[in-house]
């Protein structure tokens, strides 16, 4: 795992809020069905079209709580609107995404995707 994302991980961890986000049997069934490539994809989709572009963001509202892996990834990482965003990932609310900030956020999602599923893995 990237130096940056180990970083930010350890931050999170601290949160209640963040660290109290966690796959559940659907979410591995989906992931499962749909393959890690295809999750991926769809936290790219997600990034680039709910969060990316300033001119189309109800902030605080873009991302739902529960529905797909990839939200609850969000949430457990501070990249589910742009105000978490600027507060954990210090990319700014008010600027739009380049597509380096959108890699990194795919990555931080993915990471913990990855992690989470991991750890399911273990405990079943």
């Amino acid at each position: 795992m990237d130096e940056k994302i180990k970083n930010i991980f350890d931050k999170l961890s601290k949160s209640k809020f963040r660290s109290s986000f966690h796959l559940k049997d659907k979410d591995i069934l989906y992931i499962e069905d749909k393959g890690i490539d295809k999750i991926r994809n769809h936290a790219y989709d997600f990034v680039t079209k709910r969060l990316a572009d300033t001119s189309n963001v109800t902030d605080g509202k873009q991302t739902p709580m529960k529905g797909h892996p990839v939200f609850i990834a969000q949430h457990a990482t501070g990249t589910c609107c742009r105000s978490c965003l600027e507060k954990w990932h210090h990319i700014r609310k008010n600027k739009n995404m380049t597509e380096d900030d959108i890699k990194y956020v795919v990555d931080i999602i993915m990471s913990w995707i990855e992690k989470e599923y991991n750890n399911y893995k273990k405990t079943t």
